[in-house]
């Protein structure tokens, strides 16, 4: 009698996508690569060659990290040079499979592990080069890195760069024996990648990007870890980790709600499209899925000008045609997007699988000297108004140029009381100091800094300094860390993930875990070497869980904050 056996509860493997080669109209890859996958606690699935981009979608969306197997060599269209007689065997078709895996995978964060070829099709994606053939190419004397030894042998030695780096991490060694099997190698490195190994004639032999989960090796680890090699195998392990740690923010993002407080989308240009991807910024709807964003505040940016009635007519209906842009981007889409405007709309919309856009306005500049165009913002569905921008304006004094009002206005007081009963959220973004304290003074509910980042990180004159940063939390406030890359480090062109994330965990050790979030400031020049538009903030919840957090306090940063402000 046939008797079925309950198994233990174990814990669930991240699934290992593997690339495939392709032989006589076969996919196929070596045994090698699933065996030492398993042996590393992942479950390998292998992805068959196909250039079918939504067969192709559908499969990388349901794994958790992305092996590029080796094989063949690369045709040399990629590299926009003509093939040299060395040149070996090319498969065009293969080509195209192995680069769109690599850019869906990329698209979504995966964790990335690439072997031999895949060490190259990555360089070569990113915008590296290769030698088609290193002895025909090479200036100096190479080793033979194509040998006839069985491939768990190793044949020579590598050296790990000393540098901090993963690869270092994992192999916990300075040189390492390795197999080789390949005559095309990288040449120069793509942009922002660094390499982590080299052999002794010079070849590049491995290299990582310093913020994305992007690892690569030249020789064949996967047989040396079939073989019961340790170190081999610990690059497995590292990489079954890393896709253990997607699976985690991916179930997450599918659980809590998700929110950027500042995109500036609206005024790309006169027109924008959110259900395009392409050269239509950096916050779409195929971009928020990608990432598994559920929301974004699109403000509608008015730039400071003269401040006489006919400008300032001008700036209220700029104003007001940028926001009906966004509520008709919302009803053409509407089977995947919606205007929001309280978080049950929010959480009506996260379980209907749409998307959600709350309006907001930069700069308060927008409304005029007219009490009155706040009631109309609020019923076109404006959900808060920062006050000012780079300049001072009839409300405040800006954090840009010399005082005039030393702290808000007049009619500034009377705008802090009218939103209070509008229930609009004020945003201090930009506010001269003076002008933050007197709105903490007179609004009688929390306010918001939308996109702001730490001064005792990065001394710009738009961050906040650790007593703004206490005060606003003592009212009950909240701090959207902002991702321009001047805010976060003085140095903008190094600015990354890893800087902000050190802004992040300050502003919490000042303010505590209620009172912080992410404003990206994505399309008003937003962005970081590690994170660069929507598809990318899942970067943030890796990082976060990395660091320790748990879900409850990634719930608050990713948006439960944010709307405690609003529901109060």
């Amino acid at each position: 009698m046939l008797r079925l056996m309950l198994d233990p509860i174990m814990e669930e493997r991240p699934v290992i996508g593997i690339s495939c080669n392709r032989k006589d109209g076969v996919s196929c890859v070596a045994d090698a690569y699933f065996q030492s996958v398993v042996m590393a606690g992942g479950a390998p699935v292998l992805i068959p060659v196909t250039t079918d981009r939504a067969a192709l979608e559908t499969v990388i969306a349901h794994i958790d990290g992305l092996i590029l197997s080796g094989g063949g060599d690369i045709d040399t269209a990629y590299l926009a040079e003509e093939p040299i007689p060395e040149l070996g065997d090319t498969d065009a078709y293969r080509d195209e499979y192995d680069f769109t895996v690599l850019r869906l995978a990329f698209n979504r964060q995966l964790p990335v592990f690439g072997i031999c070829r895949g060490h190259q099709v990555i360089n070569v994606a990113f915008g590296g080069t290769l030698y088609q053939d290193i002895y025909a190419q090479y200036s100096k004397d190479a080793l033979v890195h194509s040998q006839k030894e069985l491939r768990h042998v190793p044949t020579h030695d590598v050296t790990l760069i000393d540098i901090p780096s993963r690869l270092r991490s994992a192999l916990n060694d300075t040189t390492v024996p390795v197999n080789s099997f390949h005559h095309q190698a990288v040449k120069t490195l793509a942009p922002e990648f660094i390499a982590t190994a080299i052999s002794p004639d010079g070849i590049n032999e491995a290299m990582e990007h310093p913020e994305y989960s992007i690892l690569s090796v030249q020789w064949h680890p996967e047989q040396m870890a079939a073989a019961d090699n340790e170190q081999m195998l610990n690059l497995f392990r590292h990489h079954v980790r890393q896709a253990s740690l997607f699976a985690k923010a991916k179930k997450l993002h599918h659980h809590i709600i998700t929110i950027d407080s500042h995109t500036d989308t609206p005024t790309l240009a006169p027109s924008f499209d959110l259900g395009h991807k392409e050269g239509c910024g950096k916050v779409n709807l195929p971009l928020m899925r990608e990432g598994l964003l559920d929301a974004v505040f699109m403000a509608v940016y008015v730039p400071q000008g003269a401040r006489d009635d006919e400008s300032l007519l001008r700036a209220t209906q700029y104003a007001g045609e940028r926001l009906s842009a966004v509520i008709e981007q919302a009803k053409k889409y509407h089977r995947y997007m919606e205007v929001a405007q309280t978080p049950d709309d929010l959480r009506r919309l996260k379980q209907a699988g749409k998307k959600a856009v709350f309006l907001c306005i930069e700069n308060g500049y927008a409304i005029g000297k007219d009490l009155k165009n706040l009631q109309r913002f609020k019923e076109l569905g404006v959900t808060y108004m920062t006050l000012c921008h780079n300049g001072n304006n009839d409300i405040c004094d800006s954090a840009t140029g010399e005082a005039e009002w030393g702290g808000l206005s007049p009619f500034g007081r009377e705008v802090v009381a009218e939103m209070n009963r509008l229930n609009m959220m004020i945003d201090v973004s930009h506010t001269a100091g003076s002008a933050f304290y007197d709105v903490l003074e007179y609004s009688v509910k929390p306010v918001i800094a939308s996109h702001s980042s730490s001064r005792a990180l990065c001394n710009h004159r738009r961050n906040l300094d650790d007593d703004q940063i206490k005060a606003l939390a003592g009212k009950g406030g909240v701090v959207q860390l902002c991702l321009y890359k001047r805010f976060i480090h003085e140095e903008a062109g190094k600015a990354s993930l890893s800087d902000a994330i050190r802004h992040l965990l300050h502003i919490i050790d000042i303010a505590g875990i209620d009172h912080v979030g992410i404003g990206s400031d994505f399309d008003g020049d937003g962005e970081l070497i590690g994170c660069r538009a929507a598809n990318e903030l899942m970067q943030i919840t890796m990082r976060l869980i990395a660091e320790g957090f748990d879900n409850e306090s990634i719930a608050k940063i990713w948006g439960g904050n944010l709307l405690r402000v609003m529901r109060s």
